[in-house]
């Protein structure tokens, strides 16, 4: 069992695509638990302030340290420490061997920012790990923490319907991009799927299917053989 707590201004957009696809699967088998926590609910004055104004000048607001440090306390005071993680821009990329990682923990925390992020001094004070889904800018961490968790839940045991599909999908074991997939109608609109898909013969499939794969990410992802 993988437990997720989101920290978010704003879990009501979480709730329907947690309840969907691949996660709704993974919380229904007992492999996945996400807890979603508004840590507005933190707040002590009566506007449930979160963000003041920037020390030292300059546009934007940025979160209070405060509600977020009494949420974090809260929640390890009943559920143990988690592993910490801040999603930012600034982060280190989440790449897959990352959501490999994180199957691995029991309990993570995904810290989703707004406005201009969060206060130095928490990140700091909780050592968080920072974690980017790409080099762009959203208006918050709410559609990076379902990347995180839905990349993660991919990868626990008896969620997918067949366990070979996180493994040679993209960036799996192999270290390639995915090879090309075809079904049925054999033509379609002119266009014949590859003969040697259709020739029973699995030897000459599989060869097939590497040889694509590695030619598709010589093309588009040519880093990915580079030795390290």
């Amino acid at each position: 069992m993988s437990l997720f707590a989101i920290l978010t201004l704003f879990p009501e957009t979480l709730e329907p695509y947690l309840s969907s696809g691949i996660l709704r699967i993974a919380q229904e088998k007992g492999r996945l638990e996400v807890l979603l926590v508004d840590f507005r609910d933190f707040t002590r004055d009566r506007h449930r302030t979160v963000d003041d104004r920037p020390f030292g000048g300059g546009p934007g607001m940025v979160l209070k340290p405060e509600p977020i440090a009494e949420c974090i306390e809260w929640l390890e005071s009943r559920h143990g420490r988690f592993r910490r993680i801040a999603l930012s821009p600034q982060g280190s990329p989440f790449r897959q061997e990352s959501a490999e990682q994180l199957a691995g923990d029991e309990r993570v925390l995904l810290l989703c920012g707004r406005y201009e992020g969060f206060d130095q001094r928490l990140l700091e004070h909780f050592a968080f790990e920072e974690l980017s889904i790409g080099d762009f800018v959203l208006a918050g961490g709410e559609l990076p923490a379902l990347c995180v968790v839905e990349a993660v839940a991919r990868l626990l045991p008896d969620v997918l319907g067949d366990e070979r599909s996180a493994a040679e999908d993209s960036f799996g074991k192999s270290g390639l991009l995915d090879h090309p997939h075809y079904t049925r109608p054999r033509v379609f609109r002119g266009l014949e799927a590859p003969p040697i898909l259709l020739s029973g013969d699995h030897a000459k499939i599989q060869s097939w299917r590497h040889v694509q794969a590695l030619q598709r990410t010589r093309a588009r992802r040519a880093d990915l053989l580079e030795p390290d």
